[in-house]
């Protein structure tokens, strides 16, 4: 197969890798505890498990196309505002 049309850089094996393990982790811990933990946070309807992985994923992938746009390439800081975006969600919502 020719991938040459995308840049396969190392930090972008790595981003799909990360999403890829979430994923599959998800879908472990769902098969082990059946359910997805549904509750009631600060967006006042029920969300589980997997309704804040994807609400904490789609929130980053905004949050990097802003630096991007906004501030430049180096993405070393959205990368931590992401995960403290994604921490906060899994707390709070």
């Amino acid at each position: 197969m020719d991938f040459s049309w995308m840049a396969w850089t190392w930090p972008t094996a790595l981003f799909f890798l990360t999403i890829f393990a979430l994923l599959v982790g998800m879908a472990i811990w769902e098969y082990r505890v059946p359910g997805g933990s549904p509750r009631v946070g600060i967006l006042r309807f029920e969300t589980t498990r997997g309704d804040r992985l994807f609400v904490s994923l789609l929130g980053s992938a905004f949050i990097n196309l802003a630096w991007l746009g906004l501030i430049g390439p180096n993405l070393w800081w959205s990368l931590a505002v992401s995960v403290v975006y994604a921490i906060c969600v899994f707390r709070f919502v």
